[in-house]
């Protein structure tokens, strides 16, 4: 097979060099930007802003746009700088976490100015224009001192290496970094011991800790032609399998789901299905939906992305009898699911597909209220210019990456709603994520 002839306007390859920079401002994802002497930008990883450091660059040509790097030498630190906690953070290691090098207080005014500067650029909305007012909140837990981590994660992502160890990708890269142990792991699923096990003939290991039960799941994809591995781990567990033909996830042996708590109720999660990451995560933001849309008896509502019907479900409780909630999900199993955790709702109903195609479908013109939790990319234009047809006295909008929601939240103002108020949730501790929830309404009604 013949190659690919490079790109002729590439430049040749800068991955090595170093540059000796003063480090700029924050960028969203985690890292910092600073110029090499000639003008070319960097994305740099491992630093803060006002440091001067040693960068190496990671990836990157003579005249691209940017390069990216690493700190691998702090020439001047920043006041905010620790000595990273986890022995695995750190230029060419794992690429888990973004900050760990970071006070905590620090990493959240961090993701603040991230917040801060994808809302004036994507959606010219400044912090107070948005009914924010700069804070992003530690979960309830998570305040802790420097040099400390909370254990947060519910959920990890197991690669495993050639000689069947497990452990954790390396930053943009396939290569795999074994572990003892992941600091931010939830200790339901550091107790697995998942790290001290032979995952010989395995791709990938996910290890789920529920945190509203004991209920302990881990989804195994074994390697093209591999067989499964008889799994006795130090905590009692069920066991999935990821298909090969189909990709689908079938049950070995135990519970296909997990049991999570919310709001007083009990949810199904079933095939490693989605449910908010952090411990504290679903019914933080819950309460903050809640209290941004003040549901009232006899609303109709609709949850868009309902996932297994956590806001759907919130909003049956407080619309009553007489209101009514529609939920739309795309994930085949994640429909039966919300369908098994909101049975005793006579009105509430999920349907099953994309928003963009389901919605319109639905012969719905209006609402009262709106929930929708997308995907990282964002509702997009098309979604929102049909939302705020609908006439919703609010919506709430739940997002974990800030510039989609500042392109979603222009989009929103154009089709005649404002931002009434924008709550931040550190729900992602040590990483560059961050949960936000915005609260909206017609741009005619008075504050």
């Amino acid at each position: 097979m013949q190659a690919e002839p490079k790109n002729p306007q590439a430049g040749n390859s800068l991955v090595g060099q170093e540059y000796e920079v003063e480090i700029g401002p924050v960028a969203h994802g985690g890292h910092c930007i600073a110029r090499t002497a000639e003008g070319q930008v960097l994305f740099v990883r491992h630093t803060l802003p006002g440091e001067k450091v040693i960068a190496r660059v990671t990836e990157g040509e003579e005249g691209a746009r940017f390069l990216r790097a690493d700190a691998v030498e702090i020439l001047d630190p920043s006041k905010d700088r620790v000595e990273a906690p986890c022995p695995y953070a750190g230029p060419g290691r794992c690429g888990g976490c973004d900050w760990q090098h970071a006070k905590p207080g620090a990493q959240r005014r961090l993701k603040g100015e991230v917040i801060a500067e994808q809302l004036k650029r994507l959606a010219g909305l400044t912090p107070e224009e948005a009914g924010w007012d700069g804070t992003v909140m530690p979960a309830e837990g998570d305040k802790l001192p420097p040099g400390e981590v909370p254990s947060w994660r519910t959920r990890v992502q197991y690669a495993v290496d050639a000689d069947g160890n497990a452990g954790l990708r390396r930053h943009r890269s396939h290569e795999v970094e074994p572990i003892e142990h992941c600091m931010i792991a939830a200790d339901g699923v550091s107790e697995l011991g998942i790290e001290q096990r032979d995952w010989s003939g395995m791709a990938s290991i996910e290890a789920i800790a529920a945190t509203g039960s004991q209920d302990r799941q881990v989804i195994l994809t074994p390697k093209p032609g591999a067989r499964l591995p008889i799994v006795e781990l130090d905590k009692p567990v069920s066991v999935m399998r990821v298909e090969e033909k189909d990709g689908g996830v079938h049950r070995v042996h135990g519970r296909p789901f997990v049991r999570e708590r919310a709001d007083g109720r009990t949810y199904r999660v079933g095939s490693g299905g989605f449910w908010q990451v952090h411990p504290k995560a679903a019914e933080t933001l819950m309460l903050a939906v809640m209290q941004g849309l003040l549901p009232r008896k006899g609303d109709t509502a609709l949850d868009l992305y309902c996932g297994v019907g956590l806001f759907a479900g919130a909003l049956a409780d407080r619309v009553g009898d007489q209101g009514a909630v529609l939920g739309i999900e795309s994930g085949k199993r994640a429909v039966e699911d919300a369908r098994h955790n909101l049975a005793a709702f006579d009105r509430v109903r999920i349907e099953q597909g994309k928003v963009e195609s389901v919605l319109p479908r639905t012969g719905i013109t209006e609402a009262d209220l709106i929930v929708l939790d997308p995907p990282r990319a964002g509702a997009g234009k098309q979604t929102v210019r049909h939302l705020t047809g609908l006439g919703a006295r609010r919506i709430a909008y739940v997002a974990c990456d800030p510039a989609a929601l500042a392109r979603d939240l222009g989009y929103f103002r154009e089709g005649g709603y404002r931002v009434r108020s924008l709550r931040a949730f550190d729900l992602f501790p040590m990483t560059h994520h961050v949960e936000c929830v915005a609260i909206l309404e017609p741009a005619g009604k008075s504050a």
